[in-house]
């Protein structure tokens, strides 16, 4: 599992986007760090657990270019 490290002022969306691209991630790293749950805006210098990303798929994609799952 790979860490962040905050900056001041950061926020749960605003972390989700830096390290996954979307602020829905936000979720799962609420879950995985749920001694900082109910911090809004983050001061410097804390570390926090990010879990894996998961890698979605997207449906236009042709068959041949979407994951099978072999």
């Amino acid at each position: 599992m790979k860490t962040y490290r905050t900056i001041q002022g950061d926020t749960w969306d605003s972390i989700a986007f830096s390290v996954a691209g979307k602020e829905s991630f936000m979720v799962q790293l609420m879950n995985a760090n749920p001694d900082y749950a109910e911090v809004v805006i983050f001061p410097a210098g804390v570390l926090l657990q990010v879990p894996v990303i998961p890698v979605e798929s997207a449906s236009t994609l042709p068959p041949w270019r979407q994951e099978d799952g072999s």
